[in-house]
């Protein structure tokens, strides 16, 4: 993988949408979604998305909108190249990752296996 400079996900405008909507109801000052993967889940690394008040050294930001987003330099070398979308839909809705560096993930999206170097 490569050392990531820009930020590695692209953030959709449902998925923006949504995320202002969350930090809104939350209402702590200075709130943001951290996006990221940390070991577990059944299939190797999980996704990560928390909202978050603490920057961190090195962190890599993305502002849309209204909405921060960061993303660690670790876990932006698992995402680059990958959006993150949300559906309303009943069955199957909510946040996800499409990440071309999986080549596998679990059923429910929330874990992937990354694709060898």
């Amino acid at each position: 993988m490569t050392n990531v400079r820009i930020f590695p996900v692209t953030v959709t405008e449902a998925a923006s949408a949504q995320i202002e909507r969350l930090i809104r109801k939350d209402g702590r000052p200075g709130v943001f979604l951290r996006l990221g993967v940390k070991g577990g889940g059944c299939s190797g690394l999980e996704y990560l998305t928390v909202l978050d008040s603490q920057s961190r050294p090195g962190d890599l930001e993305l502002v849309v909108g209204e909405v921060k987003v960061v993303c660690d330099p670790k876990s932006a070398q698992f995402l680059e190249g990958s959006t993150f979308d949300y559906t309303g839909n009943l069955i199957g809705g909510g946040f996800k990752f499409e990440n071309p560096n999986a080549s596998r993930s679990c059923g429910c999206g929330s874990s992937f296996t990354p694709k060898p170097k």
